[in-house]
């Protein structure tokens, strides 16, 4: 299992108060528009994400939201009409977010910080807890998990997406920030830590993936591309540059698609839980 990085939580706080997860979508127009324009663009390049969360199965039902964001998954959760629905996130920056799109679409969450390692919640609140890309970036994702499953009710499920190692985006930063600098011994996980996305950032195999969740009942996991596999999008925000606009215009995206097809490869690490 990967150990916890060597990374303060104010590292990881201030990464995401200077600009939440798809921020860069948000465009011009009014309120309504450009929260509108993230969705929109959010799931055009990644249309496995709706597939998975199968958003429409929580109606009626006690749901959390860990990592609300832009608020874009959290407004496909609410407007699925569950019985309650709660979101947290560590930055307030992400729930000024939320609370903005909410009341431009007239719709209700309880929204607070939190941090995954240590939900507020009793035992057993929840019959269902969604998570995408978020818990890879806590100091302890292994205690993410287990906070997870203490709060689930027996039956409960839960998705969760998570970074997975072996990927194309993994290649690509390894190449440029240990091959081409003269230090090739440097780890996958060394090169997610530093140079992927919040300090600190860790990715999965399968195997390990499972192990995080030990004490399900079910455990499904399997790997897909991504954006950064892909490059597709704002991808490669931190890495600006003509090799990676070149790289853009040329890259093998059905290659990658082939590989996967055949053998866990990508940079999206599906979970699907139950407890």
């Amino acid at each position: 299992m990967i150990n916890p990085p060597m990374t303060e939580l104010s590292d990881v706080k201030d990464f995401w108060n200077k600009a939440s997860c798809g921020e860069v979508y948000a465009g011009e127009g009014d309120e309504r528009q450009r929260y509108a324009n993230v969705s929109r663009l959010r799931y055009e390049l990644e249309p496995y994400l709706l597939t998975f969360a199968e958003f429409d199965k929580v109606n009626g039902k006690d749901v959390l939201e860990i990592g609300v964001g832009m608020g874009s998954d959290h407004q496909m959760l609410a407007m699925a009409n569950p019985k309650r629905l709660r979101g947290i996130d560590l930055t307030e920056r992400a729930l000024e977010h939320t609370r903005t799109r909410f009341a431009a679409f007239g719709l209700t969450s309880e929204l607070s910080t939190g941090n995954a390692e240590a939900l507020s919640f009793p035992d057993a609140t929840f019959d269902h807890v969604y998570s995408w890309g978020v818990i890879h970036h806590s100091l302890n994702t292994a205690q993410a998990a287990k906070e997870i499953l203490r709060v689930l009710r027996p039956g409960g499920t839960a998705k969760v997406m998570i970074y997975h190692r072996f990927a194309a985006v993994g290649l690509m930063l390894w190449v440029r920030y240990a091959l081409l600098r003269g230090r090739p011994w440097m780890s996958l996980d060394k090169i997610y830590a530093q140079f992927l996305e919040s300090p600190g950032t860790k990715a999965y195999n399968v195997s390990e993936a499972r192990l995080l969740f030990t004490g399900a009942s079910q455990i499904d996991a399997r790997a897909i591309p991504g954006l950064g596999d892909l490059l597709q999008g704002e991808v490669g925000q931190r890495h600006r540059g003509w090799l990676l606009t070149t790289a853009k215009k040329v890259w093998p995206r059905w290659l990658i698609r082939a590989i996967a097809r055949h053998i866990n490869f990508g940079g999206v690490l599906l979970i699907d839980i139950k407890k």
